[in-house]
């Protein structure tokens, strides 16, 4: 099979965006997809979307699914905006998404109008499932910690690893959100180690540490022999006492709020008030 693998970084939220796609039959994924969005206006723009567009548009791809590793709490999904671009295309999470929802819809006190058996989305995929988009095929790995409906996609040797591992000199996603854990974490990463060293890692975010110029691409190899917070030599004892730690040291993500309300309903923004205005909740606290 002729992979292609396209990355797109956004810079405000240090998200990596992937189009996968086959270079003859030009079917194709969308992993990830930013929807820009600043919070001190509360203003929604396209920059990120209309981006990846005018890629997939460019090179005639025929966009079959956006993936999502989980309901990201750093940035908005702009999945729904392309299913109404491309009305053919699906959005598809791993299955879990229902723990998820089950508990930010008690912390958003969102009703019972919100429900929390996925339907939102248009695939719920399950542990070790197949998913053919076309001539590809992604194998689902679940991969729970940094939230309980991690998975990561593998398609012949690379693996879209999600907040799962980061870059060998950043390491691990955090643990700290609600229902996170760093013990499953620590789990998922093993069994991701199982795979073969030659396995390429494409990463969902890359934080630039040292200031560094933008990386998203190692290895399973790589991960086992130079991760800094969880490399091959490090007990699970080791790894869940630091996780610990350092989450307790870490700021909230800038646009967790209206990112997790959005993201789990499938990057659907509540329905309109009577004034015709779409709001967000913000607890205080």
């Amino acid at each position: 099979m002729k992979l292609k693998i396209k990355p797109f970084f956004d810079h405000p939220t240090y998200t990596l965006t992937y189009v996968v796609y086959h270079e003859d039959s030009r079917d194709a994924v969308v992993i990830d997809p930013v929807l820009d969005y600043d919070p001190s206006s509360s203003k929604v723009s396209q920059k990120s979307f209309d981006e990846v567009c005018q890629f997939v548009d460019s090179h005639k791809l025929n966009l079959l699914y956006v993936l999502e590793t989980h309901a990201h709490a750093d940035h908005l999904s702009s999945s729904q905006y392309f299913k109404a671009k491309y009305p053919n295309i699906k959005i598809a999470i791993g299955e879990n998404i229902k723990k998820v929802q089950e508990v930010f819809k008690d912390i958003f006190n969102l009703g019972s109008g919100f429900k929390t058996d996925g339907s939102q989305f248009d695939i719920l995929l399950k542990d070790n499932e197949v998913l053919n988009a076309g001539t590809l095929k992604f194998k689902v790995i679940n991969t729970p910690g940094h939230t309980p409906a991690c998975v990561s996609y593998l398609i012949e040797d690379a693996l879209f690893a999600g907040d799962t591992l980061f870059m060998p000199d950043y390491g691990t996603g955090r643990c700290d959100f609600p229902a996170g854990d760093a013990s499953i974490m620590y789990q998922s990463i093993t069994k991701l180690y199982n795979l073969p060293d030659s396995t390429r890692v494409f990463v969902g975010h890359d934080y630039q540490p040292g200031g560094r110029g933008v990386e998203f691409e190692t290895s399973i190899g790589e991960q086992k022999n130079k991760n800094i917070q969880l490399n091959s030599k490090v007990t699970k004892e080791e790894y869940v006492s630091f996780r610990e730690k350092k989450d307790k040291t870490l700021a909230a993500p800038r646009l967790l709020l209206p990112s997790v309300q959005v993201n789990i309903h499938a990057g659907q923004f509540p329905s309109p008030d009577s004034n015709g205005v779409k709001y967000l909740k913000i607890p205080i606290r």
